[in-house]
Formats: C-alpha cells, sequence, structure tokens
C-alpha cells in the first residue's frame, strides 16, 4: 500500500513545493483535483502537463489519481435536464480521465455529491449514461473510475457500498470500480468500516481507499480509530492507495499533512 496526499490540502503552495512537502513528508504521491489548476485544470495545455510531471519526477513523486472531478467550471451536471450543461459534464469527466492516464495516473474518483443530485428516475438514468460514456474513455485510457459512494444529505445518489457495486455490475464496465471513504462509510453503511473492508473486497470491485475522520479531519485528527481499518485492507490483501482526504485543515494544511501520514504510517508498520 502506498500513500497519496489529496493535493488541495495544501493547494496555496505552488505545484513544485507541493511536490516537494509531500515527498519530505513520506508521502509517495499525490492525488490531484483539477480545480486547483483553475477552472480549465481538466484540459490544461501540455507545457502544463509536462511542468507536473517534471515536479513529480524531480520529487519522487507519483500523480496517484484525480479527484473532485466536476468542482469547477461551475454548474456542472451528470444528472442535469439541459443536455448541453449534461454533454459539458461528461466532456470534463472524459478530459479528467484523458489528464489523469496522461500523468500516470491508475485511478479517478467519482464524487461531486452536488454534480449527481437526483430527483426522479429521468435523472438516474442520465448519469448512468454518462457513467457509460465516461467508463468507455476510462477503458480505453486503461485507468480505473471509480464510484465513491457519499454521506446523506450531501449526496442522494449513491450512499453506499451495496448501491455503489450494484450500479458498477449494472453497467458493466471492467474499467468502472467502486472506492471506499471512511468519512461517508462510518455515516452509511451498516457495519464498522473494517467490516465492510472484509465485506466488500473479495468482490473485486472496491479499488481505491480515501481516509477521513467523521469530523472532516485527517485520520488521527478525531475520534475515528483507523488501526482496524489498516488491518483490514492487509488482511484482505489491498495493495492500491491510500489517500488522505480531509475537508478541514487545522492548523493549516502542511502541518495536517504531516500529521496524517505520521499516524498512517505508524498503523501500517504496526500492522505489517
Amino acid at each position: 500500500m502506498k500513500l497519496s496526499l489529496c493535493n488541495e490540502v495544501v493547494r496555496e503552495l505552488p505545484f513544485e513545493q507541493q511536490c516537494a512537502l509531500a515527498a519530505d513528508l513520506g508521502y509517495q504521491g499525490l492525488e490531484l483535483a483539477p480545480f486547483t489548476f483553475g477552472d480549465d485544470g481538466w484540459r490544461m495545455g501540455a507545457t502544463a502537463r509536462a511542468d507536473i510531471r517534471r515536479s513529480c519526477r524531480e520529487h519522487g513523486i507519483e500523480v496517484s489519481g484525480l479527484h473532485w472531478l466536476l468542482a469547477a467550471p461551475a454548474g456542472l451536471s451528470i444528472t442535469s435536464t439541459d443536455r448541453a450543461t449534461w454533454q459539458k459534464s461528461v466532456d470534463v469527466l472524459r478530459g479528467c480521465v484523458e489528464l489523469c492516464a496522461e500523468l500516470g495516473g491508475t485511478y479517478l474518483v467519482h464524487g461531486s455529491p452536488a454534480q449527481r443530485r437526483v430527483t426522479t428516475a429521468d435523472d438516474a438514468a442520465r448519469a448512468e449514461e454518462a457513467w457509460l460514456a465516461v467508463g468507455e474513455t476510462a477503458a480505453e485510457a486503461r485507468v480505473l473510475y471509480c464510484l465513491e459512494p457519499l454521506a446523506r444529505p450531501d449526496c442522494n445518489f449513491v450512499n453506499t457500498l451495496a448501491e455503489a457495486d450494484a450500479m458498477v455490475r449494472k453497467l458493466g464496465n471492467p474499467a468502472l470500480r467502486i472506492m471506499l471513504d471512511t468519512l461517508a462509510a462510518s455515516l452509511m453503511e451498516p457495519e464498522p468500516v473494517a467490516d465492510a473492508i472484509h465485506r466488500w473486497m473479495p468482490g473485486g470491485l472496491l479499488a481505491h481507499v480515501q481516509l477521513n475522520d467523521r469530523n472532516k479531519r485527517g485520520p488521527g485528527q478525531g475520534d475515528d480509530r483507523f488501526a482496524p481499518v489498516v488491518k483490514a485492507l492487509r488482511e484482505t490483501g489491498y495493495r492500491g492507495w491510500i489517500a488522505m482526504e480531509p475537508f478541514v485543515y487545522e492548523p493549516d494544511g502542511p502541518t495536517c499533512a504531516a500529521r496524517m501520514i505520521g499516524y498512517v504510517a505508524g498503523l501500517l508498520e504496526s500492522a505489517a
């Protein structure tokens, strides 16, 4: 298992400094949010892409994957009744897939709760249509596209691992997978997160893990205990990336990044 830092945690730093900080702290990767590169980050030019690859290479850091795919530009939605908005959203997602592959990433996380809310069955059908289209692009790019179960009330569509698993199996594209976010799982799953890992990992679709506390801070910065989660990942043979994705950075992003990896790296060493 390799540890990745979600780069929005330190987005106030130039990207080269993000790489340097992550490497100095012991992270092996950065999970990139395209919006941290501007509204058009998903379609950045060749020079910007080359600069990212160079900065990563010089600091021994990988781009593990992408997340927060529809945070920018404003107004996107894969459930919109407006076809132009829907098509723009799909175009952005396809651009993110291509960007991920070109930067050397291996997965994308589709969270984006506000951009997938549903009120009717037709809304859900449009989301499925979008995921089918983007899944084709992901298969061609040889990256995994992971549906993220998200907690209510922020999201009202695909809230549990069971719902994500059923959706991916219905869509039937091997490039489409599911992922586990510990904050959402702790709120939505009918069992402890470690037990959910034991339940869903053997099915072969669980391809990525993000760690965060129910207080929206990083692992080790709240009441949630992650030793059972790490132990379950070890016991089920998980060999993918573990990304740190807090939403509250206390006292600041760099310090939060340091505290998280110190805590999780210690758990990984203990579980070895």
